[in-house]
């Protein structure tokens, strides 16, 4: 039981997914997939990107090969080029974070435990953290590569709790994406979608979340608590 007058935490933690939630990058990774397509004689379409939201690298680089019908380019190679594209955006400056994400995350991790649970490469993540000046707010950080499915499968939500130390149920899942809500959800946790204006969820996605919100710095982890389980909820 909880003391009389001592604050009730709803949440044990807080697990963010990274592109489109914390920083705008899904249209740069679009834009280094085309110019990879271009650069090999081949055209990428919006098509092919829908197809590879969510994915490892392992799986994404797979379904570019394909898609792009390049059986004598590795998916290593297409690994390679495709991060560092990506990361060098980053490293330059023109990859924007979503407005209000360094200090949403930092009122939250002042609250709860923070973790990023991500299907980006590990380099990507690094660099994104880099990029919203969070060095050293989370306390914990989980990528799909690490695990065997990328997202839809819940894989990435488990061990971002997992080195939490949490129980997913008790977490409090941030997405933006049609598969990143279902892996949340997937997982146990409470998911919320705030929809990202420049790459928007599939239709429907609202009503697969347990609740929509339009901005990141909306997030009161109080007010959430009534999505909680009643076995999970606050003594």
């Amino acid at each position: 039981m909880t003391a009389p007058g001592a604050p009730v935490q709803p949440f044990d933690a807080v697990l963010f997914d990274m592109d489109g939630v914390l920083v705008d990058s899904e249209h740069r990774w679009n834009d280094v997939r085309r110019a990879f397509a271009t650069t090999h004689g081949r055209a990428w379409t919006d098509d092919d990107q829908q197809a590879v939201m969510g994915g490892n690298t392992r799986q994404w680089s797979q379904i570019m090969q394909t898609r792009l019908n390049l059986p004598r380019i590795s998916t290593q190679q297409i690994c390679d080029e495709v991060v560092d594209g990506v990361v060098a955006a980053f490293r330059a400056g023109t990859v924007e974070v979503i407005p209000g994400a360094g200090e949403a995350v930092r009122r939250l991790a002042a609250q709860v435990p923070v973790a990023i649970a991500s299907s980006a490469h590990p380099a990507v993540i690094d660099a994104a953290i880099d990029a919203l000046g969070l060095r050293g707010v989370f306390h914990a950080i989980a990528s799909s590569d690490e695990v065997a499915h990328g997202k839809p499968e819940p894989d990435v939500y488990l061990l971002a709790a997992s080195r939490l130390g949490v129980d997913v149920r008790r977490c409090l899942v941030v997405e933006d994406s049609t598969n990143g809500v279902l892996s949340g959800k997937a997982a146990g946790a409470v998911v919320v979608l705030i929809p990202n204006a420049a790459v928007p969820p599939a239709p429907g996605t609202d009503g697969l979340a347990d609740a929509v919100l339009v901005r990141l710095v909306d997030i009161d982890l109080a007010a959430l608590a009534c999505l909680l389980g009643p076995a999970d909820r606050p003594r």
